[in-house]
């Protein structure tokens, strides 16, 4: 089992990391929560990891903190909570956020949150009830690292639609909430972008 990887941040592309071990590659996906607090690319970095094993494919989750992997840990034991939509939940909502909604029952704001449907929300409600104390005794607030690099705005804009398609939005979806967000006041960086988009999403 990886439960952690420490070296070089080669790649950083939304939502997929590239972290050089002493000349090993790990590609990595990662939420958008953990993305915001990355360094730039060539710095060091250290990740917290759960492996992932499929029939066809292993594949890598990274995570910045270690209770955001806890989180997602709990979110996909619940039952139709895959590791793609655990992302999507981690990348859409903060962990404070997505506490009040289970405390709350807020069902409303939980299927604002691509690929969650009011009996998927109903259901987190139901299954993380009685682990929300663990969530929330580990909570860990979370900042974005704004993204900087010499690309032109489509080419950010580009990367930040990219990024929301892979979270599981419709691609014209995507294009109207990296709009929308530009017009908001995002700064200039495809990190940003995402974040404002995803903020506007569950208003």
């Amino acid at each position: 089992m990886i439960g952690r990887l420490s070296g070089t941040l080669a790649i950083k592309r939304a939502p997929q990391i590239l972290i050089d071990c002493q000349g090993v590659g790990y590609e990595v996906d990662v939420s958008m929560s953990t993305f915001y607090q990355l360094p730039e690319e060539g710095c060091p970095v250290a990740v917290w990891t759960h492996l992932l094993i499929k029939d066809d494919h292993h594949a890598l989750i990274g995570f910045f903190s270690e209770q955001e992997r806890k989180l997602f840990r709990l979110l996909i034991k619940v039952n139709g909570v895959g590791p793609k939509m655990a992302l999507t939940i981690l990348s859409g909502i903060s962990e404070q956020d997505f506490s009040l909604c289970i405390q709350s029952s807020d069902v409303a704001t939980l299927v604002r949150l691509p690929g969650v449907g009011k009996k998927t929300a109903e259901r987190l409600i139901i299954e993380m009830r009685d682990k929300i104390d663990a969530i929330e005794s580990n909570l860990v607030a979370t900042g974005a690292v704004p993204g900087g690099g010499l690309a032109t705005a489509n080419g950010v804009q580009n990367e930040a639609v990219e990024a929301l398609q892979a979270l599981g939005y419709k691609p014209a979806d995507a294009a109207k909430m990296v709009k929308l967000a530009a017009k908001t006041g995002a700064d200039e960086s495809a990190a940003s972008l995402i974040k404002q988009a995803l903020q506007n999403a569950i208003k």
